[in-house]
């Protein structure tokens, strides 16, 4: 990473210092930034992905000549500056050469969920006024066929991955490999194009679309400009340090903010090698292949890596297990000292290290995190209790916290810094304050543009300056902030005590059998719980001791299963006052995945939507209050 920036202190109107990084290497648009780092690491690898089996380099130089034809093939069919292109695939290389591509244009890039409907692919290609679509292969090109009549700005579709295509005859469609030699064609035509159009965008020009999933309405399309993701990519990378030497997975959707910016952005920024899996279901196996040095997920990953160990220790033997105790004990009297702040007497770090040797390193490699300098988790919060059992395993897992709205990242947690149950201190370039109420508050070049087309949502957002991000929170005297819960998720029971949900929730997830909980109770005289279970341990756990079952429905209705996720439910009650205890829970009998409406594409289930859906539900829990 380039350490030759310029730094300047600004005092706010507040009294807040900020510490603000700039590099003029690399220019002030996404544009120039990538190309830069093409002329300058033309050689050096940037990005990796499996292709039959085996790990294949792409340098800056591929990457750039991609990207640039790319653009090219865009430029000769008419698409220019402000036009927009949205992309519908999973993660994949060719993600990236579009986006550079359209961004090298002045044009604006939007992401599709992959595992969006055909209707919502239709509303975010008219509400983004998308003219060209790239599409990741036949699957969801037949989402866009089945609604380009009702798409009218739409001109172009580009298809990555030409599998049961080949006899596809239509004027509107092409492969990307046929597109891109369109542009290379148009390249060598017209020499100095694509430099010229690299001039185009100016910092304040919108760049990135990233558009929120919608749990009281239609998504909303936030607006990133290029002032926004260069001024994150520059301050971000010094609170979170990566560089050429780090490997990195990207597994996250680039539809997300999380790996869009902080993720592939951060990247192209630093030089960190971007490792693409080779689907959604590869992750775990992925990870064990790259051991990344440095690892962002969401919560929902974490808590799978660890119910993974606990049940492989259900199958291992009496040794393995008494070994395991042994080890996580030392790790846990380490971390506690750590936490504490108070140094780790010489005696304990050796026994620390004889027990990372023996156990604690396998059990690392075994999730995949043996090299890891730091993890980072965000975009949900996450149980205290793992953070801790991360840090047992001798690996910092820092919090983080943001929204799309502020280009991903607010505060952040830094090693040796590590308070559970808070998201870490304001990012030192940016500001984090509270409202009256308790909202938090956030100021600074990373606060979005506004909502494409929703002027009122916008003006609801930001204002006086200040982005409101919806979340309710404290901040301590030491500058740690801590959130409370949404505020619109806050329950006020039928006693008048305010309950934080997500508090119990994240006890509940800590749980092997447990993927996720929805705790309901607001204007009722107590509290109860919907639970998804986590399929795969419980599918185990009823193998393991003989619980008959044949689907999903049976596994979750049979009642030994039940008695399992009532013991689960009663350990985390301990944890709390009794008001706060679940007195009643069901399960969800049917399996979700992120294409059912209860799901947001990053696994969590959606709270208003899934206390309407499961409404009936929910009232037997109170029918005999």
């Amino acid at each position: 990473m380039n350490d030759q920036v310029n730094s300047r202190n600004v005092t706010t109107d507040r009294g807040a210092n900020l510490t603000i990084y700039e590099d003029p290497a690399i220019g002030d648009t996404i544009p120039k930034m990538f190309w830069s780092r093409v002329r300058d690491w033309s050689d050096r690898v940037i990005i990796r992905e499996k292709d039959f089996g085996i790990w294949q380099a792409i340098t800056w130089a591929e990457l750039g000549a991609r990207a640039r034809h790319v653009g090219m093939a865009l430029q000769s069919i008419g698409f220019g500056q402000g036009d927009v292109v949205c992309v519908l695939s999973n993660n994949k290389p060719e993600w990236v050469y579009a986006d550079m591509g359209t961004l090298g244009l002045g044009g604006v890039c939007a992401g599709i969920y992959p595992t969006d409907a055909p209707s919502q692919v239709a509303y975010l290609v008219n509400d983004s006024r998308c003219s060209v679509i790239f599409v990741e292969d036949e699957e969801q090109l037949d989402k866009v066929l089945q609604v380009r009549d009702q798409c009218p700005t739409l001109r172009r579709i580009v298809i990555f991955d030409m599998e049961g295509l080949r006899e596809l005859d239509d004027p509107m469609c092409a492969s990307l490999e046929a597109f891109m030699a369109a542009g290379a064609a148009h390249d060598a035509a017209n020499p100095g194009a694509w430099d010229a159009a690299l001039d185009l965008a100016k910092p304040d020009d919108l760049a990135v679309l990233v558009y929120t999933s919608g749990t009281t309405g239609p998504p909303k399309g936030a607006m990133l400009s290029h002032r926004n993701v260069i001024f994150q990519c520059v301050n971000g990378t010094r609170v979170l340090p990566e560089g050429g030497d780090d490997e990195r997975l990207a597994f996250l959707p680039m539809c997300h903010v999380a790996e869009r910016v902080l993720g592939c952005y951060y990247a192209l920024y630093s030089g960190a090698v971007s490792n693409f899996i080779e689907n959604p279901d590869t992750v775990p196996e992925n990870v064990r292949e790259v051991q990344p040095t440095v690892f962002g997920a969401v919560p929902r990953v974490w808590e799978k890596f660890y119910s993974g160990i606990m049940v492989a220790l259900s199958d291992a033997t009496p040794l393995q297990r008494w070994a395991y105790e042994k080890a996580i004990g030392i790790g846990y009297r380490v971390a506690d000292l750590r936490l504490a702040g108070d140094p780790v007497p010489a005696p304990l770090q050796w026994r620390f290290k004889l027990a990372h040797f023996l156990v604690l390193r396998n059990i690392r490699r075994m999730i995949g995190i043996e090299r890891c300098r730091w993890l980072v988790t965000g975009a949900a919060p996450i149980s205290p209790e793992l953070i801790r059992w991360y840090l047992a395993l001798g690996v910092d897992m820092l919090e983080v916290y943001g929204q799309t709205e502020c280009t991903g990242l607010a505060t952040a947690m830094h090693p040796g810094e590590i308070k559970p149950g808070t998201i870490g201190r304001s990012v030192p370039y940016a500001e984090v304050a509270l409202s009256p109420e308790g909202e938090i508050l956030l100021r600074g070049d990373h606060v979005f543009m506004g909502y494409l087309n929703q002027p009122e949502k916008t003006a609801e957002t930001i204002r006086d300056g200040w982005l409101h991000t919806g979340d309710v929170g404290e901040i301590d005297n030491q500058g740690f902030v801590k959130i409370t819960d949404r505020m619109k998720d806050i329950i006020i029971t039928a006693g008048g005590k305010n309950i934080t949900p997500s508090e119990i929730e994240n006890e509940l997830k800590f749980s092997p059998y447990i993927a996720d909980a929805v705790v309901i109770g607001d204007a009722r005289k107590y509290l109860t719980c919907l639970i998804m279970i986590d399929h795969e341990n419980v599918e185990k756990y009823a193998q393991d001791n003989d619980v008959p079952f044949t689907n999903f429905t049976s596994l979750t209705r049979a009642p030994e299963v039940t008695k399992l996720i009532g013991a689960e439910v009663e350990k985390a009650n301990t944890k709390f006052a009794r008001v706060e205890t679940i007195k009643q829970f069901r399960l969800i009998e049917h399996q979700l995945d992120p294409e059912d409406e209860e799901l947001t594409p990053t696994m969590k289930l959606k709270r208003k939507f899934v206390n309407e859906k499961y409404s009936g539900l929910i009232e037997s829990m109170y029918q005999t209050a």
